[in-house]
């Protein structure tokens, strides 16, 4: 199902199903799988696939070029998973020569309106961006996040796997996994508990993870001895593992602080 109105390039793959409202643009380059939908009003450009089952909104631009002066007009890409939904004024970018060329967005992610996703982003399974939270180039986001309204996420930055950003907040330094940050300057306001518990987390998961992050946080010594005890101690605990193999791996900025001892922790409960 092709508008009447809608204009699609020579060249375009077009998957089963498909449905390109009105008022589309599609480019030469771009791939369409099973199912995908247009509703409206959309642009997509560059080398661009969007999987099978993604609806796309009104006023989206999809694989525009990258906003960067390290840009020099290769052929990079921008690959959206299966089945995310794409709201209106959503904007992603393809990914720089420099950066790996590559933009990546994983499967049953949602993007509400006027949501950004900057060149050389890695996108997991999953995350959920608020209306207006944007994120600068080459930054990682991990399974399960959730960024709040207008929160913003500076370039280079790591955000764990199931971590959560509140709304309005800056995201300038790397967030552990599960994490909870807010702030104007975001810093570490404790665990996202409710989204853990949302993905069936226990209650004896909880604790261990309380206990870990009190120990690692808020513990005697300084901070390379309290993350060596924290993998003596927590060996065989999945959840705690994923901290300390997102700590271990490191990133160019350094890792997200609470902002006043033991502040967070006891406010843990608030995430969602």
């Amino acid at each position: 199902m092709i508008d009447t109105t809608a204009r699609v390039a020579g060249g375009a793959r077009i998957g089963k199903g498909v449905d390109i409202g009105p008022y589309c643009v599609v480019g030469p380059d771009v791939e369409l799988g099973d199912g995908v939908r247009l509703i409206a009003h959309v642009h997509v450009s560059g080398v661009t696939v969007i999987g099978s089952g993604t609806v796309v909104y009104p006023f989206a631009s999809l694989g525009t070029p990258p906003q960067s002066v390290h840009y020099h007009g290769g052929a990079t890409r921008l690959v959206i998973g299966a089945c995310c939904e794409l709201r209106e004024g959503v904007t992603m970018n393809t990914g720089t020569e420099d950066g790996g060329g590559l933009t990546r967005i994983g499967e049953r992610c949602l993007f509400m309106a006027g949501s950004h996703v900057a060149h050389d982003c890695q996108v997991g399974n999953g995350v959920t961006f608020a209306n207006n939270a944007v994120i600068g180039g080459h930054v990682t986001v991990g399974d399960h996040t959730f960024l709040g309204g207008h929160a913003a996420v500076h370039q280079f930055a790591q955000v764990g796997e199931g971590a959560m950003v509140a709304g309005l907040s800056g995201v300038t330094r790397n967030l552990i996994p599960f994490g909870y940050a807010r702030g104007q300057i975001a810093a570490l306001a404790g665990l996202n508990v409710v989204g853990l518990r949302r993905r069936g987390a226990t209650r004896a998961d909880l604790q261990r993870l309380r206990r870990a992050f009190r120990a690692l946080f808020f513990g005697e010594g300084v901070f390379a001895r309290r993350f060596a005890g924290l993998a003596d101690e927590f060996a065989d605990d999945p959840l705690v593992g994923k901290i300390s193999a997102f700590i271990q791996a490191g990133g160019k900025l350094p890792l997200m602080q609470p902002v006043r001892e033991r502040d967070g922790d006891d406010r843990s409960d608030d995430a969602a």
